[in-house]
């Protein structure tokens, strides 16, 4: 196994043709995350990107997207907000995993969203979980007969609130995706306050994120482009999300709503009716990767795939130096997220956090 490492910027024509060709492979590459373009836009953005070219025989075999961070530990490109990592690879490829952290510079690997399929990381995760995922490849209509027979409940009640929308506001409707960038900052607007609200850092408070969103926004390359996709109620925007998508798959991103009108239960309605959207659209699947407790989008989905957490280590001082650093705070956090009641307790406090600080971390424009 040979290694070179690049900045994702560096990847030629042939090689990106090669990434594509494996994702199209292998169901379990699909995600627009593990796309070249995500890749190409990550390194935009951040400058500790890298891939790793890993070949055999003279031809590649593997794409390996990474970032770089002090003492040599690795987390994945744009780890922050990808939601779908691991090694892109060709059909039966396998891999020693301390040779490939070694030609990679790397002592450690940090995952939080391993894909399937990855046998060299698959023995590191400490969490496995599975994902969220809607199927819609025999249209809106027979989607939604299967959770509605699963769940009549919220489905009767969420068209209920739909009827309702429509003659207290206006008549809603979803558009798949808008190019509008006033739109799309509207959408991080009401997403920063929702952070606020929980309790939760920021993530558009980074300004490489925005960045990221907005370049995959305007890109639309054929493998992953940025969709903005919009529900109205007459002509007021009341809800958004920003996906990654392919020509078949709709990945989860970055959902929310206009807190004013929290009545109407708008995120369930947007995910409903962009379902109807998507499968109009030629979309076959939704990815909305993993989701804990009694999120509505647990009643929406038809089924899922796993994704792991984990941190895959080499024999090396700066692997161990992070086992000590990392491991017990790890143990206590997922202490934590495997007793409900402690779970609960630290959700409420982060939610009681969220509205003190509220006010006092209004941006301007909030003001």
């Amino acid at each position: 196994m040979q290694i070179s490492v690049i900045r994702p910027g560096e990847l030629g024509p042939g090689e990106i043709a090669e990434w594509r060709a494996m994702q199209r492979s292998l169901p379990e590459l699909a995600s627009p995350f593990l796309a070249p373009e995500f890749a190409i836009a990550a390194g935009e953005v951040r400058p500790d990107a890298f891939v790793a070219v890993i070949s055999e025989g003279g031809r590649n075999v593997g794409f390996f997207p990474f970032e770089r961070h002090a003492m040599g530990v690795g987390r994945p490109i744009a780890g922050w907000v990808s939601f779908a990592q691991g090694v892109v690879h060709a059909p039966g490829a396998e891999f020693d995993t301390a040779a490939l952290l070694k030609g990679a510079g790397l002592a450690v690997w940090e995952f939080e969203f391993l894909v399937g399929g990855q046998p060299w990381f698959a023995p590191h995760a400490a969490l496995t979980a599975e994902s969220v995922l809607i199927d819609v490849a025999d249209g809106y209509d027979a989607y939604l007969e299967r959770i509605k027979a699963r769940s009549p409940r919220t489905i009767k009640t969420a068209m209920s609130r739909l009827r309702k929308l429509g003659r207290e506001i206006g008549e809603p409707r979803v558009e798949l995706h808008s190019p509008s960038v006033a739109e799309l900052r509207l959408l991080m607007k009401w997403k920063s306050a929702q952070y606020r609200r929980i309790g939760r850092p920021d993530r558009f408070g980074q300004p490489w994120v925005v960045e990221l969103v907005e370049r995959l926004h305007a890109g639309q390359a054929p493998g992953c482009s940025g969709a903005l996709t919009m529900l109205y109620a007459g002509e007021e925007p009341i809800a958004g999300h920003i996906g990654l998508r392919s020509p078949s798959l709709l990945a989860g991103w970055f959902p929310a709503y206009d807190a004013d009108y929290g009545k109407y239960s708008p995120g369930l309605l947007q995910h409903l009716l962009m379902a109807r959207a998507a499968a109009e659209a030629g979309i076959r699947q939704m990815d909305w990767s993993t989701s804990k407790g009694d999120d509505y989008k647990q009643t929406l989905r038809t089924g899922g795939h796993p994704v792991a957490e984990g941190c895959a280590r080499r024999r090396s001082a700066g692997a161990a130096l992070h086992w000590v650093r990392n491991t017990p705070v790890r143990r206590a956090r997922q202490y934590v997220l495997d007793t409900p009641r402690l779970h609960g307790l630290a959700d409420r406090m982060l939610r009681g956090y969220g509205r003190l600080r509220g006010d006092s971390e209004k941006t301007p424009i909030d003001r």
